[in-house]
């Protein structure tokens, strides 16, 4: 289970005196008890695909951030999201290529049914349960768009 990853990352990182791995899992592990306190109506904890889009989304926040400080000339900033970006990706699965996303997306869209544009954001919802943590989202958004369209 991904909580119990982050805890022990958490006590490896404090026994190795790696502060920079020690404040990124403590981020993560803010953003869960927010998340979980989000879900308490309905669940008590979030499940592991919910974590892993929780991830995905801190990454695409750090790439964001990363972009700004480049353009605002703050290269230690950008290094700092960039340090911050491979800690979370430790806890993720490993990432498809082009060729495996294009080939899960053409599955996935025979698998639906989807025929035309319309039926999207079927395919993105079997997507993200499917394959939660594996795929980009934007790339594949645009891939599952280029074939639906054409």
């Amino acid at each position: 289970m991904l909580r119990d990853q982050f805890n022990e990352a958490l006590k490896a990182a404090m026994k190795s005196k790696d502060p920079a791995t020690v404040a990124a899992v403590r981020l993560i592990l803010a953003r869960l008890k927010e998340k979980d306190i989000e879900a308490r109506p309905k669940v008590e904890f979030i499940d592991d695909p919910a974590i892993q889009a929780m991830l995905m989304q801190m990454i695409k926040q750090r790439r964001e951030s990363i972009e700004l400080y480049e353009k605002g000339n703050r290269p230690e900033l950008a290094a700092k999201e960039q340090g911050e970006i491979a800690v979370i990706e430790r806890f993720l699965p490993t990432q498809m290529t082009g060729a495996e996303l294009d080939s899960a997306i053409k599955d996935t869209i025979k698998e639906t049914g989807a025929t035309g544009i319309k039926d999207m954001g079927k395919v993105m919802a079997a997507l993200r349960t499917k394959y939660a943590g594996q795929i980009d989202p934007a790339a594949a958004s645009q891939t599952v768009k280029k074939l639906l369209a054409g």
